[in-house]
């Protein structure tokens, strides 16, 4: 059998026993959409990490380096900038105070904040989740046929339905439990890919007398004036993000002790650092290894290079690492969507009194429903991987991170400032990113994080008195 192909099994039948595992720890709605707020801050922390980088950063960033340059370096700088001022600013805050209100979802956070439950809040922030996640979701399971097919040299179609099967099943078993340790395997295999891809990429150009012709002008798009600045911002702005995507930030509110966030907080920083330039490296060292021509899409470089440089059991070890990098954000993210149903809408919103055993039963079949959906939308789109998360992470951290942030920090936010802050988001984001010359001036990352933040702001003074 293929060495390849064994790595790949190995790794299916360990998440695939976390599942089964995990199971008979999930006996409540609390336990299937935040492990009941009991989990080990190391675990906590990988999971965060994995969960917030997806078939993105092995499959999507080292392609916009190839085809993009340098500048995409902005875009490692960004993200890890973002990732230590989320855990730095929001996470302990959030984890003390939904525990008070007692809120088990970002939706009913921002509904139960200001004294009374806000019903409005909570409908508009669960259905800017189904939308966006709906998108980010089918990335993912894209992102599993484009490996799949370049290495195993499955169809495409094909793949998308493995790695949507083998994601339902351990989600659907064991909710956030399964989730978060599966993600804790799957961060260590992302970073073991990260970081050993590039060093052996390096080395193997200066054994064989390889040139990487990238120019330091790339730095900035080969670009000057203005297009040039609006190129490193846009990089930088990934960063914005993090403050307000749900499916990284319930691993705050998951952390069984607050106290302990300090040392989730390491943990999720130490990691980033290698990762996010691991990633960037990988492009690079594309650049002078693979032939212009070679990939008929560049976002099939990490599988590539992983089957071309090494052992063919360690490629497979490897490749698991993408294939991790697409499980761990897609079952966070089916996870975080059909909480938003079950608990904010069928739950909250209708009052609904029914027993956890049928609450549970429930989450999971509205779990099935989100994924079999986004199943259907990943066969259906054939928008590169980079393109749908991008315009999905924009959307999700325009739309809550200043509505969050604000809600946390400013005592004269007001559920009218915090509502108006998420439609700006969500609709800023629609607009200003199909409109190709406003997205040219200023990235729609920052137009729309920046449309928001005034919305919370100017609402929330003019509805004070209220």
């Amino acid at each position: 059998m293929d060495p390849i192909l064994i790595g790949f099994f190995v790794y299916l039948i360990v998440i695939l026993g976390i599942g089964i595992w995990t199971y008979r720890l999930t006996k409540t709605q609390e336990d299937f959409i935040i492990a009941g707020r009991r989990l080990n801050p190391v675990v906590a922390a990988f999971s965060e990490r994995a969960s917030g980088e997806s078939s993105w950063l092995l499959l999507g960033l080292p392609a916009m380096v190839l085809t993009a340059g340098l500048i995409e370096l902005w875009t490692a700088i960004g993200c890890v900038a973002g990732i230590i001022a989320a855990w730095f600013i929001i996470a302990k805050d959030l984890r003390i105070k939904t525990e008070k209100l007692n809120a088990i979802t970002l939706p009913g956070f921002l509904s139960k904040n200001f004294g009374q439950e806000n019903k409005i809040n909570e409908i508009i922030a669960t259905f800017i989740i189904i939308f966006f996640y709906s998108l980010y979701v089918s990335a993912q399971f894209n992102g599993a046929g484009k490996t799949l097919h370049t290495t195993f040299g499955i169809p495409h179609f094909n793949g998308i339905m493995i790695g949507a099967l083998v994601i339902l099943f351990y989600t659907l078993m064991g909710g956030f439990f399964a989730v978060a340790w599966t993600d804790f395997l799957q961060a260590i295999l992302m970073i073991i890919t990260l970081v050993a891809l590039p060093i052996v990429g390096f080395i193997t150009i200066l054994k064989g007398g390889h040139n990487i012709n990238f120019t330091l002008s790339s730095l900035v798009g080969n670009l000057k004036g203005w297009p040039a600045i609006a190129g490193v911002i846009g990089g930088l702005s990934w960063g914005l993000g993090y403050f307000g995507q749900p499916h990284t930030i319930v691993r705050y509110m998951s952390i069984k002790d607050p106290e302990k966030i300090r040392i989730s907080r390491n943990i999720a920083i130490v990691w980033s650092i290698p990762a996010f330039f691991g990633a960037f490296f990988i492009g690079v060292v594309g650049k002078g290894l693979v032939t212009p021509g070679t990939l008929s899409d560049s976002e099939y470089l990490m599988p590539h290079l992983a089957t071309t440089l090494l052992p063919l059991w360690l490629a497979g070890i490897l490749i698991s690492g993408a294939i991790a990098a697409m499980m761990s954000t897609a079952d966070s993210q089916l996870l975080v969507a059909s909480s938003a149903l079950s608990e904010d809408v069928y739950h909250n919103l209708f009052r609904r009194k029914i027993s956890e055993k049928t609450q549970l039963m429930a989450s999971r079949i509205i779990t099935l429903l989100v994924g079999i959906s986004a199943f259907i939308l990943a066969i259906k789109s054939q928008k590169l991987i980079y393109t749908m998360v991008s315009y999905a992470w924009c959307g999700l951290g325009a739309s809550f991170g200043p509505a969050l942030l604000f809600s946390l920090k400013w005592k004269k936010t007001t559920k009218y400032g915090v509502m108006a802050g998420m439609l700006t988001g969500a609709i800023s984001t629609m607009i200003w990113a199909n409109i190709e010359t406003l997205d040219n001036f200023i990235s729609v990352r920052v137009a729309a994080f920046a449309l928001a933040t005034i919305a919370v702001i100017v609402v929330s003074l003019l509805t004070r008195k209220k």
